[in-house]
């Protein structure tokens, strides 16, 4: 009996903690009117809750007047089981009896087979406003296949947990076109769910025009982080297990593409360390904040990491030293150029090391990533920030300045929906 009033105590504290609502409870809220007498998909994973916890997958289900057909998982998908990068099959949701599709598989996108019989393609994922986080391009790719097949496509709004204001890095590149950079945007964007489908919508990023609606949240406003809304945090995917490491999946995403450096993976502080075995900690540490960084602070940290995501990493897990990444001041900080200046900093402490050589074939995949060969380039001739910050840059403004048009939200007030032409 104790373990249940608890449970009540919880769920009641974490209801009234929250000062936003997310999509799926507007929409419940609402009566689910827009979704009556229709037969419905999800793309969804474990992050695709309520302000109790309760799962987006179950509510749909319960929904009176809905019919849930059909569940489509993105990477690690639908239950959130499978590694970054795994390849997932189709199976049956065991708590359901409903047909899961995989988007992360043989497909990346839904087939009209998958959609036949669906009059609604709902997504509703919990995702951290980075270009190569592949949740929004599950979501674009979603809104091209319901273009073509005749389908409505409706976004439950969630909150951007690195807020509505941060916008670094440059566009995609022709070439350099991935499904870890699928869309010409910044690497962060600034938008959530929704606005950002609006914007791929409306500018032609997506191949037709989707019958899109987005289902916006309540109380959130752009200065809002993910922990000022008050909402509980369900781990998207596995290296993000708090809010928080939203914030440094930019800080050295890229960086761990080349597979020369430990990021945290592995350990418990997924994206938060720069480190390896032959890193000499207190006076990388010392060089890094000399540098005096806005919003950054360095500390030395020695570890042995528990497991690597691939052999090619650290073959023999053995103890890494470097540095713990602080993040004093999100607002101010420049998150993603923070892992070319560790960079910048290894060069000079250690110049016979050829970094970008130690693993040649990783190229492809750092340009993706970055949206282009021109920062790799432009850094490896002297290691000097420098050189790509304008580069890096060139974008961000312009495109700041344009997605203002798709802004649900606003500073501080909910001014309500802006609408398109």
């Amino acid at each position: 009996m104790k373990r249940y009033l608890f449970l009540i105590v919880v769920m009641v504290a974490m209801t009234a903690g929250a000062v936003v609502k997310p999509g799926i409870e507007v929409l419940r809220d609402g009566g689910f009117k827009e979704l009556q007498g229709k037969r419905v998909g999800l793309v969804t994973n474990p992050s695709s809750i309520d302000n109790n916890l309760k799962s987006t997958v179950d509510i749909l289900n319960e929904a009176p007047g809905v019919t849930l057909v059909a569940l489509f998982g993105p990477e690690h998908g639908v239950r959130g089981n499978a590694h970054a990068g795994d390849a997932v099959g189709d199976a049956v949701d065991p708590a359901t009896g409903i047909k899961m599709y995989s988007l992360f598989g043989k497909t990346h996108k839904p087939t009209p087979e998958m959609l036949k019989g669906i009059d609604v393609l709902i997504y509703d994922i919990q995702d951290i406003g980075c270009r190569s986080y592949t949740f929004y391009a599950t979501m674009g790719v979603c809104m091209e296949a319901c273009a073509e097949n005749n389908v409505e496509f409706m976004v439950l709004d969630r909150p951007n947990p690195l807020g509505g204001n941060k916008v670094e890095g440059n566009l995609v590149e022709e070439g350099y076109f991935s499904f870890v950079s699928k869309y010409s945007i910044p690497y962060l964007y600034g938008l959530t769910p929704g606005e950002l489908a609006r914007l791929l919508n409306d500018k032609g990023m997506i191949k037709g025009k989707a019958k899109l609606t987005v289902i916006k949240m309540e109380g959130w406003t752009r200065d809002m982080k993910f922990r000022d809304t008050g909402m509980p945090w369900v781990l998207p995917s596995p290296q993000i297990p708090a809010p928080e490491n939203a914030f440094f999946y930019p800080v050295s995403g890229i960086l761990g593409e080349l597979y020369i450096f430990n990021t945290g993976i592995g350990y418990t502080l997924p994206f938060e360390t720069f480190a390896a075995s032959w890193i000499d900690a207190e006076e990388l540490c010392r060089r890094m904040n000399a540098l005096n960084l806005p919003g950054m602070h360095f500390r030395p940290i020695n570890y042995k990491p528990f497991f690597a995501l691939s052999v090619a990493v650290d073959k023999s897990l053995q103890e890494v030293h470097g540095v713990q990444t602080y993040i004093t001041d999100p607002d101010k900080a420049n998150l993603t150029l923070t892992q070319f200046y560790f960079l910048q900093v290894i060069h000079e402490m250690y110049p016979d090391k050829e970094l970008f050589e130690q693993n040649p074939k990783r190229y492809a995949m750092f340009d993706k990533v970055c949206g282009t060969k021109e920062i790799r380039e432009r850094f490896i001739k002297r290691y000097r920030v420098e050189d790509i910050e304008e580069y890096f840059n060139k974008d961000a403004m312009a495109f700041k300045h344009m997605s203002t048009r798709y802004y649900l939200y606003h500073e501080g007030s909910d001014l309500g929906l802006i609408d398109l032409p």
